[in-house]
């Protein structure tokens, strides 16, 4: 039939030739025979008339062969191959010869190719009988199984800022994508996910601040959302498939999948609003796909198939492989058979007998079946259900698969392709459930041109399939290459706290990623072409700002100003940390800046290092830290002025210095609180008060001592009330005479004879009267033991000794002694004089016990 087809064409096409045409055509011929009657050269028998038109005719079929374009479909399945050669028509497809071929073995196995060069061979047989109906064929739109297929579906956000333009919902589609590879490298499913390549994806839905949308474009909103379904093959399936087809001197001229083609013809873009599933089950697997809300939802395969119900009968009767698919076809159409075992026993059995056994295995295939239909359907059952493939036409397979899933009687059903949109015609071998996924094919190639292209991305060789035109954005993702990361990042921003209040200075922005196509420019939407270069440069991230003071604040002009008499030139100030600084200093993150206005005359004084309040002076008192403030005069142009005064330019200010600290004034102390004023030997002399005890870095010390940084000063009060003549006489620098000078004293206050122990008081006259001992004085003095200055030997005795011959015996008394004793003794030498003395006189001046142990 297809090669009458093929005559007829030809007659046809002769026929439709002009009578001119014929005119010169009978003339060449005539011309030809005339040179072809001459005695051949080289033994050539002449050509007859009737041989020449043959000829003619034959070459007409040639050019309209050559002039139309041909589409070869090829379907590479588990059982057998399916070839469609269509060529392009004004108004569609004319499929103009088709041929199917069964494996002679079991080369493929669940869709995949397992032995290339048998697969490579039924190829080559399909081959040769199209190209004689159609002549060479160059190229095949193939499609890849189901089983290889990995599809996975994500989401991706977006923010949004004005309009929404086609290129931010791509770039919204793209990130779609990469989530959906970088959840199939996580999801554990495979191995390896660089083997893996997207060789398709839709988008789902789109959202808009929570609204559901079909496109994004020219909208306006927040937060934007695509959910894409990405589908994924192993390179193992192209290549396999690549090698088989060059094998068979093919070149692959579309790549398809096959639930894509499959949907594709029984299921337009305007119907997919409906929740419906097409199922093709072949001979080793069983793909799903699904549609709702207007795009294909999800895409899934079963592994089982057709050969599992062979393969039960072959089990159940000890057939054949191929003996029990011969009689699976024969049951499923009705037919009694008649066959033998390997044992050699023979049956004779109805369609219904040969099918009973193998029933449950049919049902397990339906369970298996409607489990990923509501797997991936999200546990709700669709609207319908319509099975393609040989495997359709399984018996009772329709019906169990309604069962399970809930649907009425008629919502399962097989479907044969009566009508394709874009093929004029189908003739009635392809009429056929299994011939859906070839005419798929067919259809697709021809509206896409979808090639299967081989790109470089930096020097790397990535091979494309696409359902659409690719662009730059579908080779970065089968590069595996996410362009964000490729950016620059921005650079390290400064916070700085500038006069209280904060202050982000950002870093410079990183440049972007820069895409090249062939050494030229690019962006993702540009579309790529067989054996393009693509070159992804990355981007340089930015820097940490370089900021001064005075980037971030108005500098001030300086002004003049006299000082003391001096000029100064008056400068904004700025610190930096507490730390004073220049306005062309550098700032860094977490700086605190303070800028002081120099207009004042506290800052100003400041500025000239002239403490405004005055210095200070640090020291201890009794081991706790104090300061005292040397407070200054300030007058500015001879007027006393206060801190907050403002000065202009050429201002007049004088500056005075309080004086050097002393420690009465540290203290807080006058004259009459540390000493009191006495007369000695007839001179005015200040001595320290016994009440209070004045130490300066470890030395005495008087109200009057100057106080200096750091100094530490120790402050006692006594606890006796007056100071004793003693006291007086170590504060006057008193001096007794030798104790070989044979001389006595006498301590007087006031013209009057007193003891150590006696008190000053402030205004007393003391005097000390030295007297010299002689003979007759002792002898005068020696018979009158009661008299007033003498011991009880006669002796003369000083009222010094008078004062401690008969001292007090109580406790007090005794401490009281004690305390005299110390203060004898520190005065150099008289300790010495007194014990020479009483040891000559044989007098008790000084008792032991008066020494401190």
């Amino acid at each position: 039939m297809e090669s009458s087809i093929t005559k007829k064409e030809a007659g046809s096409s002769a026929a439709k030739a002009t009578g001119k045409t014929k005119a010169k055509s009978t003339e060449a011929k005539t011309s030809k025979a005339a040179k072809v009657t001459k005695p051949a050269r080289r033994g050539r028998p002449p050509k007859s008339a009737a041989s020449a038109k043959k000829t003619e005719s034959d070459k007409e079929i040639k050019e309209r062969k050559e002039r139309k374009e041909r589409i070869f479909a090829l379907d590479i399945g588990t059982r057998s191959v399916i070839g469609i050669v269509a060529e392009r028509e004004a108004n569609g497809l004319h499929i103009v010869a088709s041929e199917r071929q069964e494996h002679k073995t079991r080369a493929m196995l669940d869709g995949q190719i397992h032995d290339v060069p048998q697969v490579a061979a039924i190829i080559e047989s399909v081959k040769k009988v199209l190209v004689k109906q159609t002549g060479t064929l160059k190229s095949a739109a193939v499609a890849a199984a189901g089983r290889a297929l990995y599809t996975m579906t994500a989401e991706a956000d977006m923010e949004i800022n004005g309009l929404i333009t086609t290129e931010q919902e791509r770039a919204l589609d793209f990130a779609g994508v990469q989530a959906a590879q970088a959840k199939l490298a996580t999801s554990k499913t495979i191995d390896d996910p660089t083997k893996y390549y997207c060789v398709g994806y839709s988008t789902i839905k789109y959202d808009l601040d929570g609204t559901q949308l079909k496109t994004l474009v020219g909208q306006r909103g927040r937060v934007a959302t695509a959910t894409v379904i990405a589908t994924f093959l192993p390179r193992q399936v192209i290549d396999s498939m690549h090698s088989a087809l060059q094998a068979s001197k093919l070149d692959m001229r579309a790549l398809t999948l096959e639930p894509i083609a499959a949907i594709n013809v029984l299921i337009p873009p305007t119907m997919r609003h409906l929740n419906l599933v097409l199922v093709d089950i072949g001979a080793g697997t069983s793909d799903v796909a699904i549609t709702k809300n207007g795009s294909v939802i999800a895409y899934g395969m079963v592994p089982q198939a057709g050969d599992e119900i062979t393969e039960a009968i072959s089990q159940r009767f000890l057939l054949d492989f191929n003996v029990a698919e011969k009689l699976k076809r024969d049951a499923s159409d009705g037919k009694s058979a008649k066959f033998s075992d390997i044992l050699g026993m023979e049956y004779e059995l109805s369609a219904k007998e040969i099918l009973d056994p193998v029933m449950p295995n049919i049902q397990n295939l339906a369970e298996a079946i409607a489990g990923q239909i509501m797997e991936l359907n999200g546990s709700d059952s669709p609207q319908a259900v319509i099975l393609v493939g040989g495997g359709a036409l399984t018996p009772n397979l329709a019906k169990f698969v309604g069962d399970i899933l809930g649907l009425p009687a008629g919502r399962v059903a097989v479907r044969h392709p009566e009508k394709i949109d874009g093929i004029l015609e189908i003739p009635a071998e392809l009429k056929k459930p299994d011939a859906v996924t070839p005419l798929g094919i067919l259809n697709i190639a021809a509206q896409n041109s979808l090639h299967f292209l081989r790109v470089f991305v930096n020097d790397e060789e990535y091979s494309l399939f696409n359902f659409r035109e690719l662009t730059i954005s579908d080779a970065l993702l089968n590069a595996g290459i996410q362009l964000k990361k490729l950016n620059g990042r921005p650079g390290l921003g400064a916070m700085l706290t500038i006069n209280g209040e904060n202050k982000f200075i950002p870093g410079t922005m990183g440049t972007l990623a820069q895409l090249k196509i062939d050494g030229r420019p690019a962006s993702l939407d540009t579309a790529i072409h067989e054996n393009d270069h693509i070159e992804v440069v990355p981007g340089t991230n930015g820097t940490q700002p370089e900021i001064t003071i005075s980037d971030v604040l108005d500098i001030p002009p300086s002004y003049k100003v006299y000082i003391n008499g001096e000029e100064k030139s008056i400068d904004a100030q700025f610190t930096i940390n507490d730390q004073p600084a220049q306005p062309g200093q550098l700032l860094k993150d977490g700086d605190i800046i303070v800028s002081r206005d120099t207009r004042l005359l506290g800052d100003v004084l400041n500025t000239l290092n002239y403490p405004p309040m005055g210095r200070k002076v640090k020291y201890t008192v009794n081991g706790k830290d104090s300061q005292y403030t040397m407070t200054p005069e300030i007058m500015l142009n001879d007027n006393p002025a206060t801190l907050s005064t403002e000065v202009h330019e050429n201002d007049y200010i004088e500056y005075t210095e309080a004086e050097e600290p002393k420690l009465g004034m540290v203290l807080n102390l006058s004259e009459l609180d540390a000493t009191m004023t006495i007369y000695y030997k007839g001179e005015e002399r200040k001595i320290p008060s016994s009440t209070v005890s004045l130490e300066v870095n470890g030395h005495p010390a008087s109200i009057g001592t100057i106080i200096e940084d750091g100094a530490e000063i120790r402050y006692m009060k006594s606890l006796r009330a007056v100071t004793t003549v003693s006291d007086a006489l170590l504060a006057v620098g008193f001096e007794p005479p030798a104790a070989s000078s044979r001389v006595s004293f006498s301590i007087l206050v006031n013209k009057e004879p007193v003891n150590f122990t006696d008190p000053v008081k402030n205004g007393d006259e003391l005097d000390v009267i030295i007297t010299k001992l002689d003979s007759t004085t002792s002898t005068a003095t020696a018979g009158n033991p009661s008299a007033p200055g003498t011991d009880s030997a006669g002796m003369p005795i000083s009222p010094t000794e008078s004062a401690f011959a008969n001292p007090p015996m109580t406790e007090a008394a005794l401490r009281d002694q004690i305390k005299l004793a110390d203060k004898i003794n520190s005065i150099p030498g008289l300790s010495a004089a007194l014990n020479s003395t009483k040891n000559s006189t044989k007098s008790p001046f000084l008792d032991p016990t008066l020494t401190r142990r």
